[in-house]
């Protein structure tokens, strides 16, 4: 699997991001502080000084990005990878963008932008569908995909399992993008991203070992 030009991009989005947060700084007054963390009620309830706020979602980019490009090189089941880049390549953009959308949201007081965390709620939607139209075309590896001990031993099992889960995760990734878009308190939106997607991840590893105990039997 091929990383290097993805990685490419990774590195230049957060460039720009660096480039964009060294800006909005620089036309701050000293000692400025902007919103690091949020409440449930979507309230900034902690803050940094505006270098570091502005920043640190570029730096974690570049690490992200990293780790993804270092994924091809540490599996164990090289000649399988190239079926899951499609995943892969998912879970990286879309982690990409998470992180865009996090800075644009510490920067929204300094720019005069009134953003809520909706924002950031849309993008874990998004992610989600996305992760979830990719899950299915995934074949079995140690660092990629729905890894249980009867996924990776069964290859029957793993595309069973990665085709209900890439369903679970479209379904869970749009209940998040609708809430965002319902006057439902933050509490109830926290409730219900919670259980969609506590049950996206835990149901698809139920079934993998109700089938590979229904088939053993």
């Amino acid at each position: 699997m091929k990383v290097r030009g993805l990685f490419g991009i990774n590195l230049a989005i957060a460039a720009a991001m660096a480039g964009f947060g060294v800006w909005v700084a620089g036309g701050l007054e000293q000692g400025a502080k902007l919103p690091i963390h949020w409440n449930l009620a979507g309230e900034a309830d902690r803050y940094a000084p505006a270098a570091t706020a502005l920043l640190w979602p570029a730096g974690m980019s570049v690490l992200i990005g990293a780790l993804f490009a270092a994924i091809p090189r540490l599996e164990p089941l090289q000649e399988r990878l190239d079926a899951s880049a499609p995943l892969l390549r998912s879970v990286w953009i879309g982690t990409m963008l998470l992180m865009v959308y996090l800075q644009v949201m510490i920067a929204a007081p300094a720019l005069g932008w009134t953003l809520g965390p909706d924002l950031l709620q849309v993008g874990l939607g998004a992610l989600l569908v996305m992760i979830g139209n990719s899950l299915p075309k995934s074949r079995p590896a140690l660092l990629v995909g729905i890894r249980t001990p009867w996924t990776l031993r069964d290859t029957d099992n793993w595309i069973a399992t990665h085709r209900l889960g890439g369903k679970l995760m479209m379904i869970a990734g749009s209940v998040i993008l609708v809430t965002a878009a319902t006057p439902l308190q933050p509490s109830q939106r926290v409730i219900v991203i919670t259980v969609s997607v506590i049950c996206a991840a835990l149901m698809p590893v139920i079934y993998s070992w109700w089938l590979s105990r229904s088939r053993a039997a």
